[in-house]
């Protein structure tokens, strides 16, 4: 029997590397950028085109390499970071495992043209699929120049599923964020095909933070400070009314390096607990800062997973110092004794003397005509309690027509429902069936099944969600225009959504106009939309855009159809009237799907006949 195990070939070793270590265009940038901090440059350039399929840049004014580095460092593990594995325990680099170049050769067209600070000739080097095409001498500047172009070109399958540009273009603008964030003092820039995303000069760690995400973040933001033995905690995070439900700006950073970690986000949860709302973010940017040889890095070749000697011990001391950060700055409700309008307690005063008063007799008013043992005498105030209740049905009444008579009018009044006219011909709904509301969030009404218990704004969520999906459908949105535009700041990440939903925002009824930098005008929102933060509502619409990683433009539309029906549905809570309930129910049991929100909750109840009769058995 022959021998079948053999060595793979470096070209095919290489690709299979790639597929753990180059995921995406982002992965690129996020491994050269890298690559460029550890080579200690002052400023950074990330030039992209296409959302990387077809060019990846990075200029860097690091210390350069030599003629024999350049060519070594597209080999596998080969690398300057480490060269023993004690160094595995004190590693202050972001690279380590010389994988990155490699893979990146096998998957793309490399071209590096670099030169070292001390030499007076660089090399120009050409790399296609792991196999070197030239390498020669060259006049360049100091630092290194990458251009990784066609990224993915022998992997068909690989470049056949990457999403679209703006979902490729928005996770190299993540990655690259990640890496401004943690490196405040070098200046970064990144262009998108030949169009300037970010200038960010070197700066401190809060103006680097604010040169990222607006000013608006400026005045959100409280200091994180904590120091031990163990760690060291320095950054910042949000003020509790800056808390939201989607799309919060949540970092952690150790030694340097961006990490994710469930347990540590879990402290700051804890930390806010009775400061926001059930199911709010809060914003944060924490650092810390440890001895290397307590953490372990080498555990996926992203390098977000990282494992802590000291995790409880740190836990705790995070949770502290968040709360303390919140409590220094008022965020926590505390008793002010300066208020003007306290009570005023007397304090007792030995100095003082106290003229004691005889206390009054109380005044008693006695009737001398009452006589309790002569009942026929006293006669009790007569009530005519029929009077009471014909006021009482006449009040009624004129509520009644009142009622109708805005029902008819054009623009609704706050808080009124605003659904469609109910179909006669529904035979779900009971025909004139009583409505009932209990603790003003649930409708019981009965029908031809049993007794059904209805969520008021579930209900209405899905009713509205029909109305807005069907405009968008349709292409046809009634907008109206605003007296006074608002303007809404979004940040890199966020903008680079917005081309995939400005055509579907506009057929429901939004009026956008780009102001550059990220900022846009609204200049005409949605007709039905009324009372409601128009700022707040759209980055809600975008957040939830990114959340879902929808592209398909169907699904966009459906995340703006959510979106919208959630801000403008009735809340939990709102006391109805019998008209409005029974709006609410026949518009309900007219929609295609009468059971279940568009996210999959539950919206009526049945209590069947068999079901209560074994109730009272």
């Amino acid at each position: 029997m022959s021998d079948i195990i053999h060595l793979l070939p470096d070209h095919i070793a290489n690709q299979i590397a790639a597929g753990e270590v180059i995921q995406r265009p982002a992965s690129v940038v996020k491994e050269l950028v890298e690559n460029a901090v550890d080579a200690g440059a002052s400023h950074i350039q990330v030039n992209i085109k296409d959302a990387g399929k077809t060019l990846i840049q990075v200029i860097d004014d690091g210390k350069g390499m030599s003629e024999t580095d350049a060519r070594m460092a597209f080999e596998r593990h080969a690398t300057s970071k480490i060269s023993t594995a004690e160094d595995l325990f004190s590693l202050h680099t972001m690279g380590f495992r010389g994988e990155a170049l490699a893979s990146i050769a096998a998957v793309s067209h490399v071209e590096l043209r670099t030169r070292a600070r001390d030499a007076e000739l660089g090399t120009a080097l050409s790399i296609v699929g792991s196999r070197l095409e030239s390498i020669e001498p060259e006049a360049c500047g100091e630092g290194s120049n990458f251009s990784v172009k066609n990224l993915f070109f022998n992997v068909p399958a690989r470049r056949k599923f990457l999403k679209s540009n703006e979902t490729e273009f928005r996770n190299i603008i993540n990655e690259f964020e990640r890496v401004a964030l943690v490196n405040p003092h070098i200046g970064m820039s990144l262009y998108h095909n030949d169009v300037e995303i970010f200038n960010l000069p070197d700066s401190g760690l809060r103006q680097r933070v604010i040169n990222i995400y607006g000013k608006n973040l400026n005045q959100k933001l409280l200091s994180l400070n904590a120091r031990s033995s163990l760690v060291t905690i320095s950054g910042f995070i949000g003020r509790p009314d800056s808390a939201k439900k989607r799309g919060a700006l949540q970092f952690f950073f150790v030694n340097g390096r961006f990490m994710k970690h469930a347990y540590f986000h879990k402290a700051l949860m804890q930390a806010y607990e009775g400061l926001i709302l059930a199911g709010d973010m809060p914003n944060y940017f924490v650092y810390f800062t440890l001895d290397p040889a307590t953490i372990d890095v080498n555990i996926h070749p992203t390098k977000t997973e990282i494992k802590f000697e000291n995790e409880q011990p740190i836990w705790q001391i995070l949770m502290a110092a968040a709360r303390e950060s919140l409590a220094k700055s008022s965020a926590i409700p505390m008793i002010d004794f300066e208020e003007g309008n306290t009570i005023d307690i007397p304090v007792y005063n030995p100095e003082r003397k106290v003229e004691r008063l005889a206390p009054k007799a109380p005044t008693v008013q006695v009737d001398s005509s009452y006589n309790p043992f002569d009942v026929g005498s006293y006669k009790r105030p007569e009530f005519d309690w029929s009077k009471l209740y014909q006021d009482f049905e006449k009040d009624r009444e004129t509520v009644h027509q009142e009622s109708e008579g805005e029902g008819h009018k054009a623009d609704a009044s706050e808080g009124e429902l605003d659904l469609a006219p109910a179909n006669p011909d529904d035979s779900l709904a009971a025909a004139n069936a009583p409505c009932y509301q209990y603790k003003n969030r649930y409708i019981i009404t009965s029908l031809k099944s049993g007794l059904a218990i209805i969520d008021q704004r579930r209900a209405h969520i899905r009713i509205l969600f029909d109305q807005y999906l069907s405009s968008i459908k349709r292409c046809q949105g009634v907008s109206q225009k605003t007296l006074f535009p608002e303007m809404v700041e979004f940040t890199a990440a966020e903008a680079t959504q917005l081309p995939a939903l400005m055509d579907d925002l506009r057929y429901v009824g939004f009026d956008l106009s780009d102001l550059g930098n990220n900022s846009y005008a609204i200049n005409g929102l949605p007709a039905d939309i009324k009372n409601l933060d128009p700022v707040g509502l759209l980055k809600d619409i975008v957040a939830h855009a990114i959340e879902t990683r929808r592209d398909a433009r169907e699904k966009v539309g459906e995340v703006i159809a959510l979106s919208l029906a959630k801000a403008a549905a009735i809340p939990s809570g709102k006391p109805l009237s019998t008209e409005e309930m029974d709006h609410l129910i026949a518009s309900l049991f007219s929609c295609p799907d009468s059971n279940l929100t568009p996210e999959g909750k539950v919206i009526v109840s049945m209590l069947t006949d068999e079901e209560l009769e074994r109730r009272f058995r």
